[in-house]
């Protein structure tokens, strides 16, 4: 079993900056890759990034250039780096591990509200 926890998300005017945080904790040996998602109000789940344990990452183009995925695989944690935030990337964002078998293993969510 793998517990994710997200962390870092709150409020921030248009053009500025958040990091979020993650941890994957329990069986976390097994995961061999990290994504983030996002819901907005009224919206589906979307993708955002995601990155590999051979560090490969992967945008939505919404968030190419602007946001920014690392992990730190020693302690099965990842960031998003988000910059020029839009009123449009409010939503709760997701923290999701996937397990070498493929399993996914989701977070609570953390907000992230953007003001213009």
């Amino acid at each position: 079993q793998v517990r994710v926890v997200e962390s870092g998300g709150g409020l921030v005017q248009a053009g500025g900056s958040l990091r979020l945080s993650c941890e994957a904790s329990g069986s976390s040996r097994a995961i061999v890759a990290m994504n983030w998602y996002r819901q907005a109000p009224g919206k589906q789940r979307e993708f955002v990034a995601s990155v590999d344990n051979s560090e490969n990452t992967n945008y939505a183009d919404s968030a190419k250039g602007r946001f920014t995925i690392s992990r730190d695989s020693a302690k099965n944690s990842v960031f998003l780096q988000m910059n020029s935030l839009k009123p449009a990337d409010t939503a709760v964002y997701y923290c999701m591990a996937r397990s070498r078998v493929g399993f996914d293993y989701w977070g609570q969510g953390t907000q992230v509200t953007v003001s213009s």
